[in-house]
């Protein structure tokens, strides 16, 4: 249940965001990680405590596609692992199958990862989280109407774990099984999360999280993140910075917010 969806998806399935889903003709969907509940025995939780608030948690990496459909998981890091290593690490092993893309694709990711060939990060120091321009508050440059319009594509998978940790509470206060038990619920429940999208199943979760531009705060449980290259080469760095560039002249040219 948890496999790649075709690279190339007709723009006449794009359910939402469609005035900009083809000016990002390269997006195949958001990769993102998220913490979720985790028991440790007391001398092992040092490094699953994210925030060093008490709790332990284990760092969940995922992919999903435009229809809030999981690609991708790797589950069972330590909570206070930061995003890019966990990216980094899962695929420097080709055991863990981490999807390879064709020339031109790419994943939306927030900043807490490289921009760099295959993953498109938003522009730094710059407006980016929905929240932002709630209010009536609009982009005000390039830049600002990337980030926006990056945000609103990247949002899918914000909904996806929206919905994933509403339907099953376990996933925020995870039972006291063997860790790698634990490790494969994560697993099992979004395995359950496709099952019912790819049937077409409508519930409350679902509906409750239906609406691509509302913001929810799985950004604000991730642990404090530095970038990290990923072994990224300075060619694939200056192609995505330019291919960003582009994208944000198309967007500032036709006025997007």
């Amino acid at each position: 249940m948890i496999v790649a969806t075709p690279f190339d998806q007709p723009m006449h399935q794009i359910q939402h965001n469609r005035r900009i889903r083809p000016i990002f003709q390269g997006a195949v969907g958001a990769l993102d990680g998220t913490l979720i509940s985790a028991v440790v025995p007391p001398d092992q939780q040092v490094p699953y405590r994210g925030r060093g608030k008490g709790e332990c948690y284990q760092n969940v990496l995922a992919i999903c596609d435009f229809d809030m459909l999981f690609t991708f998981v790797w589950a069972g890091w330590e909570g206070v692992a930061h995003d890019s290593r966990v990216l980094r690490e899962t695929m420097s092993d080709p055991a863990n199958n981490f999807p390879i893309l064709p020339p031109g694709k790419y994943f939306l990711c927030d900043a807490a990862y490289s921009h760099t060939r295959g993953f498109m990060t938003p522009y730094r120091n710059v407006w980016y989280w929905l929240s932002d321009f709630q209010n009536g508050r609009r982009p005000r440059n390039k830049e600002e109407r990337f980030n926006l319009a990056h945000a609103r594509l990247r949002n899918v998978i914000e909904r996806a774990f929206g919905v994933l940790k509403a339907r099953f509470p376990i996933l925020k206060r995870m039972s006291s099984y063997p860790f790698a038990a634990q490790r494969n619920i994560v697993i099992a429940c979004i395995t359950m999360h496709n099952y019912i999208r790819r049937t077409c199943i409508s519930d409350i979760f679902l509906d409750e999280f239906n609406d691509p531009n509302a913001f929810y705060n799985n950004a604000q449980q991730h642990v404090d993140n530095l970038e990290a290259g990923g072994g990224s080469t300075q060619v694939d760095q200056i192609f995505m910075l330019n291919l960003r560039d582009q994208i944000a002249v198309q967007l500032n040219n036709m006025n997007y917010y």
